[in-house]
């Protein structure tokens, strides 16, 4: 222990406080919800590839938030379960690969919004313009769009991590769960001024094109459906929507919690909370809420129930 706490290349993350009683509770309802994640995205995307039926830009799209969902939930949550059974003085982390953790996690975040941008152009060419949908919206185009908000997510999050690992280091203590850049940057005593400056440019031109896009594109769904009055058109807007539209409120919700909480260091504990939500929660939620969607899906499941019922008749 003496080596470790002289090592100048481990850093210290304070954790989850979790008394003794709750503390198996806790560790099995997030094992619990991080396993259903894992499966129900795994199943879509499993069931999406496999289905010819599901070829389709919407579905091949989303393929794309289902993998990053796994990507996601699987940077945090070991790590936050195994912190459930490591005394506070042993929650040690090697600075590389906290590094690392912030890279992972900071792509993670920036890909769904990107991922949520492309979903939302899909929806408003298949709704605004549907006599050109099929000739604009190819597989070609559906994979150039996936190339284009990956590599846009990772392109931001290079230049974020970048000018923080260049920064020394006089501080070893992360009053986090997981690392992530402002944390990082948080132990040098140096100037981060650069930091800020880059970090609120990269939360506003995120944020700013996610929302601001994602708003434009609903307003124009918005005025088509109004100006055609037909029942059939705005029933299959709404169905179609209303998925996409209900994980980005998620989203967005979940974001602006923690922004908030971060402003007031004696709620950390609930910070940290709405930190796993963010990342283990959402990824199983954004599964059952696009799951349901998926016509295919919906039939097995009621096939399931439906066989259950039928044994327990006969029993």
């Amino acid at each position: 222990m003496e080596n470790q706490t002289l090592s100048e290349d481990l850093i210290f993350l304070e954790g989850l406080t979790v008394t003794s009683q709750s503390s198996i509770p806790a560790f099995i309802l997030l094992l619990l919800i991080y396993i259903f994640a894992m499966v129900a995205n795994i199943t879509l995307v499993a069931l999406i590839f496999r289905s010819r039926s599901l070829h389709q830009p919407m579905y091949l799209l989303f393929c794309n938030l289902s993998i990053n969902d796994i990507f996601g939930a699987t940077i945090i949550t070991p790590h936050v379960l195994k912190g459930f059974f490591t005394p506070q003085s042993e929650r040690y982390i090697h600075y590389v690969d906290c590094v690392v953790q912030a890279f992972c996690v900071h792509l993670y975040g920036s890909t769904t919004h990107t991922v949520l941008m492309i979903m939302a152009f899909d929806r408003y060419m298949a709704i605004c313009s549907p006599l050109r949908y099929a000739t604009i919206m190819t597989n070609r185009m559906v994979v150039k769009l996936s190339v284009a908000a990956w590599t846009a997510a990772l392109v931001l999050v290079v230049i974020l991590l970048g000018l923080t690992i260049r920064l020394s280091r006089c501080r070893r203590v992360i009053p986090n769960l997981f690392c992530d850049n402002a944390s990082l940057f948080n132990l040098s005593c140096e100037s981060v001024l650069i930091n800020h400056v880059y970090g609120l440019g990269y939360t506003v031109v995120l944020l700013g094109s996610s929302i601001g896009s994602v708003t434009l594109t609903y307003l124009k769904i918005a005025a088509v459906c109004v100006r055609s009055r037909n029942k059939a058109l705005n029933s299959k807007a709404l169905q179609t929507c209303a998925s996409h539209l209900a994980v980005y409120v998620l989203l967005l919700v979940s974001a602006f919690i923690i922004v908030i909480l971060h402003r007031f260091p004696q709620l950390s504990d609930h910070r940290k909370v709405a930190a796993i939500v963010g990342e283990v929660a959402l990824p199983a939620l954004n599964a059952v809420i696009y799951g349901l969607q998926i016509k295919e899906i919906r039939q097995r499941i009621m096939a399931v129930f439906q066989s259950k019922g039928a044994v327990m008749a006969f029993t």
